[in-house]
């Protein structure tokens, strides 16, 4: 009953599936945007507020907390309150907190507001994957979330391009402000178009929030993410190691907060029907490797650029331009091959992006800017990774019902946004630490040990896909 309520039109407002899936794709493209286009303004972000180092991590790095904190809460959100609300109110929420940011006089302040903007975008950023499993099926699902994963990758490398165009402008003498002011007339106008376009059922009230098991999973990945995070700019100091080590404990007691709501026949935060849906698993771990894989690589490869070679925001912004055209190129056309090769091409696209990374690193070697050589490469690493993100989505969540669709986006996304951190955290962390002195030729080392690590974790990546393109057919012939 739940997932026909939902899926049924209001009477009074009838959404049309393309402008709804724009509103809902805009709204994601923004978020995703704001993760990534802070990067680039991080050096001239630090001269004028005066940060330290662990300010700016925090300054940085405080959306992604409290965003990846929260994202399954804000998907239960989404099902007691309605997705169009929900999705309205995490809207309205982020827009504000990024006038705020743009605002902000101090540090303090700006870490504050940041963290308020990962709230409206944790309750925000679930409702897209919910209203697209309820909204479409069959072919018309996969082309929708084609273009859910395709803009989850573009947006972060399009973060890099704008987020450096926009600080080298320094409009009006903004310096550093436009890379969040930018969100407020995007997020006015998306509020107008989302009254209209999307649903406004009042969702299911009768299912409980969990209160334990969102203060236990909450703990759990705050545990998990702020050493991971804070980690190298404080030289790892030992409250570090424990905080992670307290993490596998809380996400225990979260496994057995969980076994002990459903025993009573209550509704836990992440139903463990939810899991068994074929595919949704192993495609997790997928896209996480997947994901710490494209997270550490944007992070290493934007310190090489800017404090390595010395570019310019804006010059360093651009040169990932040529990685998000290949993404776009495959990641929206895909569909377009024969359909016998779209369960192959995963893990193939991670292998060439594998051996992307790795021809990367005489093309950059001894510190050379790296020309169209470095453009030609990136293009083939968008290519590659384009052919393999977009479908591997699409496989995950084939087969997860959509009274069920909540609860696995909470799930994907939370995956999304744990593996980008772990990327920067690990990668970006090995990357910091081989680079031993400043100069292109040292970054430049550090950035082939890099390369060769990210290959690795590609190929990893590639092993998870072959098993996902595999699997589904296996379960649901069981089923």
């Amino acid at each position: 009953m739940t997932a026909l309520a939902d899926r049924a039109p209001h009477p009074l407002r009838d959404p049309r599936p393309g402008p709804l899936l724009a509103v809902l794709l805009l709204g994601q493209f923004m978020a995703i945007l704001d993760v990534s286009i802070v990067n680039v303004a991080a050096p001239t972000l630090r001269t004028d507020l005066g940060a330290s180092g662990a300010e700016l991590q925090l300054g940085i790095a405080g959306y992604t907390i409290s965003y990846a904190v929260l994202l399954i809460t804000g998907a239960r959100l989404g099902d007691r309150i309605g997705h169009g609300r929900a999705f309205r109110a995490g809207l309205s929420v982020f827009t504000l907190a990024s006038l705020l940011c743009g605002l902000a006089p101090t540090i303090g302040t700006l870490i504050a507001f940041r963290l308020v903007q990962g709230v409206g975008a944790a309750l925000m950023m679930p409702q897209i994957m919910s209203l697209i499993q309820r909204t479409f099926d069959g072919t018309a699902r996969a082309r929708a979330l084609s273009l859910y994963s395709a803009v989850i990758a573009c947006g972060a490398v399009v973060g890099q391009v704008l987020g450096g165009v926009l600080v080298s402008a320094d409009l009006f003498g903004t310096s550093w402000r436009p890379v969040f002011l930018v969100n407020v007339p995007i997020g006015l106008v998306l509020l107008v178009l989302a009254r209209r376009q999307l649903p406004v059922n009042r969702g299911e009230r009768s299912r409980g929030l969990d209160p334990a098991g969102v203060i236990t999973l909450s703990t759990a990945v705050l545990l998990l993410v702020l050493p991971l995070v804070l980690g190298h700019e404080e030289d790892w100091p030992a409250w570090c190691f424990v905080s992670l080590a307290a993490s596998v404990v809380a996400f225990g007691l979260f496994v057995a907060v969980e076994r002990g709501v459903a025993a009573r026949g209550g509704a836990p935060l992440i139903a463990s029907r939810v899991l068994r849906a074929p595919g949704l698993l192993v495609g997790a771990a997928a896209l996480f490797v997947a994901m710490i894989n494209y997270g550490g690589f944007l992070f290493a490869m934007a310190l090489h650029l800017q404090a390595g070679l010395g570019q310019s925001a804006a010059h360093a912004g651009l040169g990932f331009a040529p990685m998000a055209i290949g993404f776009a190129i495959t990641g929206l056309t895909w569909r377009m091959l024969p359909q016998r090769v779209h369960g192959p091409m995963i893990p193939a696209g991670l292998v060439v992006a594998a051996l992307g990374y790795l021809v990367l690193a005489p093309i950059l070697s001894g510190g050379r800017s790296g020309g169209m050589g470095m453009a030609a490469d990136l293009f083939v690493v968008g290519l590659a990774l384009g052919i393999a993100f977009s479908p591997m989505l699409t496989v995950a969540l084939t087969h997860v019902p959509p009274a069920h669709a909540a609860d696995a986006s909470g799930v994907l996304v939370t995956v999304f946004q744990l593996g980008q951190v772990l990327g920067v955290a690990t990668l970006g962390t090995l990357y910091l630490s081989v680079e031993n002195r400043p100069g292109a030729v040292a970054s430049a080392h550090a950035l082939t040990v890099t390369l060769v690590a990210l290959a690795i974790s590609a190929v990893v990546a590639a092993a998870f896909a072959a098993v996902l393109v595999r699997r589904p057919r296996r379960e649901v012939a069981n089923l």
